[in-house]
């Protein structure tokens, strides 16, 4: 299959996918060493002129008044209060000051009933000159509203209480004013889905249901005694239906001690629902032999390996004999916890952006901040099918999403928004995303079109200089059937900044996932449903917010389709095993040339050295210390001084054939074929993934390796170099006779001795960078 992957194919042409270093205009380049700076010193600063329009008093009555501001070409309105003596609006209007066009604002009361009966609807009108408004940038309190007078025909017709000053996207309105930008081409609720908002995940729990037996079964024929019947569980907790195995049994009691596992999102709005079937002998369907439910409010909470109490849960049947109405009562024996003690994974492994678990009392202290500035974009393409491009950014790590407001109509946007992330372990990554707005110009419609994605973008956060800026454009790249294509860039400022170095440090240390992930491990396919369902328990519950980050944008933020099969990545990931196994040949290469003598000088050198270490064997293990040590002392001065961005090459991304790139975007099932070939093709498909799955983890492995003294993670090659000149000085005055039997002994100790958790180089090795997050 490999060898007919490399076929004549005409190489399209390649786009400039190099990630650029930019140079804004920001405040935040001093370095901070104690955390965060002034908030917003990531971004450009952008001036805005705000009115805020509190509410009015003094109007004729009756009337249905509504206010109007007029600046320039701009025009807003708040909503008309109909018949209504207390007219009270608080809407804030926002207008770009690089956009306003005139000296003035002018103010307008008018009336709604009047402009429908007499043609006139001005109540009053203010007007005060944009030069006159004062400057306010937080932290300074918010400007007092004042009373202001409303003139008509040099008549007094009542009073408006209003604010009007100069502000940046720092001030703490912003995020719900009425932009003019916007809503002069967007109107209606569609308004509401352009602003920026801030999203929390639902804290998620593994729901671990373990069915031990069940006692006293009404089985439906109760006289047949000759064969065994088929008793299962299944457990249903709101669309989600899973069973267990299947058990036989010839008496009313059966045994399955089996665990049915859901994920589970707080608040709790549906109870679990547990029923015990009978398959139907040569039937379809199954017979329900009793059921029970179990509200997740009242259901033990465990943090610990220890296993859950047992308990009996009444089985409650109801049929009608001899038109009486008669309940049967039988009895399931069941485990039901919800476990806190690991992290529910709703990312792919290699780009996990929180490993902390559940439950909140397991939580290790922040060791630093993120700072993110997503500052703007360019050349982003127009979309279908208006043909324009209304686009907003969402960034996720850990619980916290954040979307930026959408810019509309603009293939150059400028958000310069920035947010802030607590950090607890730098072995993470942020994602960035681009979406097209899609439900701006069809927000009354039902059934409107998807916010589509442009591109991301991923950074690994280990791989970042404490306290520097990197203020980067990056490609956005994309793998479509046509090919790859690149969709503009993103231009992005990101800082990392450390409270606690100590700890910070210490994390290298510590298993990569929590302690109930090595003590009660999850089978693979436990961990590859459970994942799938959380996906789907978050953009339940994130599409119910206001406004929704909608299914389509938490799947491609999340990569739920990064499992399925494509030939393109399993190339990738061979390539990427023989390139890490590229040393292993290189030193079997050089040693054959020793032996043949191809370079005497390096032949004779070599002999002269292995005589020494026969000679004096103690001066292996320094040597091999001290020449790590060097290269990782050496490689400093060489180490990547750019974040790791798209490598196409690596991708295959100009390489790959139509026919491979179909079958990659071929949907799941299969529509190329018949029914038969289908399904062989799909369960292909499904084969095929778990073995590039395992490729990717191979040659992770080897990356990593590589990575040790690379200075891609500049704490982590800094521990391995000064632990190197430590054992190094160790095993100069250690005798070297003491050092395999220590060894020996150490690998050779008794179970006791031994602790389930992974070791500490282990956890060291886990959280090394690896290519997975850089190809497509």
């Amino acid at each position: 299959m490999m060898a007919h992957y490399k076929t004549t194919n005409t190489q399209r042409p390649r786009e400039d996918l190099s990630l650029k270093e930019t140079s804004p205009k920001i405040t935040g380049r001093a370095a901070s060493t104690t955390g965060p700076m002034t908030a917003f010193n990531l971004v450009e600063q952008m001036q805005y002129l705000y009115v805020r329009v509190v509410k009015a008093r003094g109007l004729p009555q009756p009337c249905d008044p509504y206010v109007e501001l007029k600046i320039g070409n701009y025009k807003g309105s708040t909503k008309h209060l109909e018949k209504n003596p207390y007219s009270e609006w608080n809407l804030v209007f926002s207008f770009n000051r690089e956009r306003i066009q005139n000296t003035s604002v002018e103010i307008l009361v008018k009336d709604k009933a009047l402009a429908v009966e007499n043609g006139h609807e001005v109540i009053g009108r203010f007007a005060f000159n944009v030069s006159d408004a004062p400057t306010r940038v937080p932290p300074d309190s918010p400007l007092a509203p004042q009373w202001y007078r409303l003139m008509d025909q040099n008549k007094i017709k009542g009073e408006l209480m209003l604010a009007f000053w100069i502000g940046t996207q720092a001030d703490e309105v912003f995020p719900d004013a009425w932009h003019a930008d916007t809503a002069s081409v967007i109107s209606g609720y569609g308004v509401s889905d352009t602003r920026s908002k801030v999203y929390i995940s639902p804290r998620i729990w593994y729901l671990r249901v373990n069915a031990i037996e069940a006692q006293d079964l009404q089985l439906r024929d109760k006289n047949n005694r000759g064969q065994p019947v088929e008793i299962f569980v299944k457990a249903t907790l709101g669309r989600l239906v899973l069973r267990s195995k299947v058990s036989q049994t010839k008496t009313t009691n059966v045994a399955w001690n089996q665990d049915i596992m859901f994920v589970v999102a707080e608040p709790f709005e549906e109870d679990l629902v547990v029923t015990v079937e009978e398959n139907l002998i040569n039937k379809e369907g199954s017979f329900t032999l009793g059921r029970c439910e179990i509200p997740l409010k009242n259901v033990e909470k465990r943090n610990t390996g220890s296993a859950a109490a047992a308990k009996w849960h009444d089985l409650w049947r109801t049929e009608v004999v001899e038109n009486k109405e008669v309940r049967f009562a039988s009895k399931i024996q069941m485990r039901i916890s919800l476990d806190g003690g690991y992290h529910v994974l709703d990312e792919p492994a290699h780009s996990l952006s929180d490993l902390r678990p559940t439950a909140k009392i397991l939580w290790k202290p922040t060791i630093g901040n993120l700072e993110l500035g997503i500052l703007s974009a360019s050349g982003l393409p127009p979309m279908k099918p208006e043909n324009r491009v209304n686009a907003y950014c969402v960034a996720k790590y850990g619980p916290k999403w954040v979307r930026t407001r959408t810019i509309v109509d603009s293939c150059d946007p400028k958000w310069n928004e920035q947010y802030t992330w607590d950090v607890y372990d730098p072995c993470t990554v942020i994602t960035i995303a681009v979406f097209q707005n899609g439900y701006l110009h069809s927000w009354d419609k039902p059934g409107g079109p998807m916010d589509l994605p442009i591109g991301k973008v991923k950074i690994r956060l280990s791989t970042l200089v404490i306290d520097k800026i990197y203020t980067n454009s990056h490609p956005l790249v994309v793998m479509q059937p046509s090919g790859v294509k690149k969709m503009g860039e993103i231009q992005l400022a990101v800082r990392v900044s450390c409270t606690n170095k100590m700890n910070m440090l210490l994390t290298y240390g510590r298993p990569l996932l929590p302690k109930m992930h090595y003590l009660v491990p999850l089978s693979k396919d436990q961990i590859s449903m459970l994942s799938e369902q959380a996906a789907y328990t978050l953009a339940l519950r994130l599409s119910r917010a206001e406004p929704p980050l909608r299914k389509e944008v938490v799947d491609y933020v999340l990569d739920v389709k990064t499992h399925l099969w494509s030939l393109r990545k399993a190339k990738v990931n061979f390539d990427r095993i023989v390139k890490v196994m590229d040393g292993v040949f290189g030193v079997v290469k050089w040693f054959d040339g020793i032996c043949k003598w191809t370079n005497p000088f390096s032949t004779v050198l070599v002999l002269i050295i292995f005589c020494v270490v026969v000679i004096y064997p103690g001066l292996i293990l320094p040597a091999l210390f001290f020449y790590f040590s060097k290269e990782g002392i050496w490689n400093f001065w060489k180490r990547p001084k750019k974040i790791l961005h798209i490598d196409a090459d690596l991708s295959h991304a100009y390489t790959a054939l139509p026919d491979v790139l179909d079958e990659e975007f071929d949907p799941f099932p299969t529509r190329r074929t018949e029914e038969v070939l289908r399904r062989r093709y799909d369960r292909l498909r499904s084969m095929a993934g778990s073995i590039q799955t395992l490729l990717g983890d191979i040659a992770a492995q080897g990356e990593r390796v590589q990575s040790i003294l690379s200075w891609r993670d500049p704490r982590a090659t800094a521990i391995f170099t000064s632990l190197c000149i430590i054992a190094g000085i160790i095993f100069w005055y250690v005798p070297f006779q003491c050092i395999p039997l220590l060894a020996g002994m150490y690998v050779l100790r008794h179970p006791w001795l031994r602790d389930q958790l992974p070791p500490y180089h282990y956890n060291f090795f886990r959280r090394m960078p690896a290519k997975t997050d850089i190809f497509l």
